[in-house]
């Protein structure tokens, strides 16, 4: 079930392959994001030493979140990964010009998961190209309609 989307990743990158990662979260976040309250149109992926992290989504806190805690609604949160997928993206990012992106927040098996993606950047002629496709498919099955 997703939490939320990250469409504007699509519009500007080509995704190659996909992986689900696991994220550290506080108790605070985790009520945040089954609120609703979490945004990853800002947010980009980087590599640390053998580690990776998202930077940039942000969480707003519940109002009824503890006194107690300061709340940071853009820290740098921890990815989960196997090493092997870890070593793997790295050597793509390091080495043939990759970047990583987040996807989409949804739930699995009761857990919040972060979908990443390695991607390639779209030139501004890609994104043209793709909105022509887009537009004529739209009038294509616009047409249909008005035959059927």
């Amino acid at each position: 079930m997703s939490i939320i989307d990250n469409r504007k990743a699509y519009h500007d990158y080509f995704i190659e392959e996909k992986y689900e990662a696991g994220l550290v979260l506080e108790g605070w976040e985790v009520k945040a994001i089954r609120a609703g309250r979490a945004n990853i149109k800002e947010a980009y992926i980087i590599v640390r030493g053998e580690e990776i992290f998202i930077l940039g989504m942000h969480i707003t806190p519940l109002t009824s979140a503890s006194t107690h805690i300061r709340t940071d609604p853009t820290r740098t949160r921890k990815l989960l990964l196997h090493a092997g997928e870890i070593a793997k993206l790295i050597g793509k990012v390091e080495r043939a010009g990759f970047t990583l992106v987040p996807l989409d927040l949804h739930y699995s098996k009761g857990r919040v998961k972060a979908e990443i993606g390695l991607a390639k950047g779209k030139k501004q002629y890609d994104k043209r190209e793709d909105e022509k496709k887009r537009d004529w498919d739209r009038e294509k099955a616009r047409l249909m309609r008005v035959k059927a």
